[in-house]
């Protein structure tokens, strides 16, 4: 019934003076469980649906969402509104809303789980992590919550999309807190992604994540701070990712770049500065929706425009911005599938999908080799970051001091900051290391030795 509601509102939405609409029809059920020191804190089940509605008229936006629709009434009324409120802001508007071309397509895409998890199976494996994480005796708490997420969405507008996608996501996070004489330190994991209980049974046992952050949660009791020191950096996956995200990606967005978020999420950087070196030669960043099992993944957006895998920056030089079909417009290039809504009842926005550092050609264990003092930064915490994305401070979970090419002792509470647009080495690394300053590099620091 829901698909039926989405076509009707198509309908009422060009007839009350709509130049384009376009309807998310959502279903999404969700279950899962906090389980923590060996107990269930709480159950939660929740099961939603709706429609979001999106009218573009005289160039100008209006929006409606409808929670569990009954009547087409009901819709007739909320879109009739929808179109009114666009008319009269287009009134005040004096820079028109200009969509750029995109293909319509019809299609169904289902990308279906290996094995559906079931609440049973969720909870017994949750257990079993718990059990392993409280072994050790330092270890006073232990969490593991676990969630399946099932969605279906049907997208349609006027111009003849017709889009149906119904995939699973299955997501576990762990969590094993030390405590010992007044000292406390915590070791965290997320795992699974786009598919079932197969992200995190199998290869990808997250019991043996369990094992490995109550390992270094304990240790880390014995540890000591680090005094701030000029070394070099070399990070792991996880804090690259944090890193990638927050300074790479969100400045990427053409929506932040134009200012149009300024007020409440912040700026970029670089905003016209595209064609412009922003980098090393060795650096390139890519966001692309199509990588199976990420969180990001996905075939459509939530504007219908079909997932590309998007080159942002190409060896160091600013190449691309994430696109709406509305930004497309304004920056004169086509829309590539980065509007995403959190649910029906919000309006898209330009956001990331899977944002990354494209891998360059050393590997982790080759970059620690070549550094003689430093240190191996490891999983994202704390970050703290300016309006603009530029200048930051990123605590890690932990961290191992590196000497003559060996990782040894290991360490807590390292927080590395910089100002990432000045800071340019022509030394050879790849996304997992941080260069350090160079004489180049245009901080205050590094001019006044300069």
């Amino acid at each position: 019934m829901l698909q039926e509601y989405a076509d009707k509102a198509i309908q009422f939405a060009v007839k009350s003076g709509a130049q384009y609409c376009d309807v998310r029809a959502e279903a999404v059920t969700s279950n899962g469980f906090v389980l923590e020191n060996g107990e269930i804190e709480h159950f939660s089940s929740v099961s939603e649906q709706g429609l979001g509605v999106r009218v573009l008229a005289n160039g100008a936006w209006g929006f409606c969402s409808i929670s569990d629709p009954k009547s087409t009434d009901e819709i007739k009324s909320s879109v009739e509104e929808a179109v009114k409120s666009a008319l009269y802001y287009a009134s005040f508007k004096k820079q028109k809303i200009i969509l750029a071309e995109a293909r319509a397509f019809v299609d169904k895409v289902d990308l279906k789980a290996a094995r559906i998890p079931s609440i049973e199976e969720m909870t017994e494996i949750a257990f079993e992590c718990d059990k392993i994480i409280r072994t050790r005796k330092r270890i006073n708490k232990s969490s593991v919550s676990i969630h399946h997420d099932s969605f279906y969405k049907y997208f349609v507008n006027n111009e003849g999309s017709r889009i149906s996608q119904s995939f699973d996501d299955v997501i576990a996070n762990l969590s094993a807190t030390a405590h010992e004489s007044g000292v406390t330190e915590s070791v965290s994991s997320t795992e699974g992604g786009r598919g079932g209980m197969e992200l995190i049974t199998g290869k990808n046992e997250i019991t043996t994540v369990a094992q490995s952050i109550s390992e270094k949660a304990d240790e880390l009791i014995d540890t000591k701070g680090v005094k701030e020191e000029e070394a070099t950096v070399v990070m792991n996956q996880d804090f690259v990712a944090l890193l990638t995200h927050e300074i790479l990606g969100h400045p990427s967005e053409a929506d932040r770049v134009l200012g149009k978020e300024m007020a409440w999420a912040g700026g970029a950087w670089w905003a016209g500065k595209l064609g412009s070196r922003i980098g090393s030669t060795e650096l390139n960043v890519i966001d692309d929706p199509t990588i199976p099992s990420s969180l990001g993944s996905y075939k459509y957006d939530d504007e219908g425009v079909i997932a590309t895998k998007k080159s942002l920056i190409e060896n160091g030089i600013l190449s691309n911005h994430m696109q709406s079909r509305e930004t497309a417009s304004i920056f004169n290039t086509e829309p590539n599938s980065a509007m995403r809504a959190t649910g029906y009842a919000f309006m898209p926005l330009i956001r990331m999908a899977c944002t990354c550092i494209a891998p360059g050609d050393w590997d982790p264990n080759e970059m620690i080799k070549g550094v003689k003092n430093g240190y191996l930064v490891c999983n994202m915490k704390v970050p703290s970051i300016d309006m603009m994305r530029q200048n930051w401070s990123i605590s890690c979970q932990y961290a191992h001091k590196i000497e003559n090419g060996e990782a040894k002792e290991l360490y807590h509470k390292l927080r590395k900051g910089g100002s990432y647009a000045n800071h340019e080495n022509g030394k050879r690394r790849s996304s997992y290391s941080w260069s350090g300053h160079s004489k180049k590099c245009r901080c205050m620091k590094c001019q006044k030795k300069l």
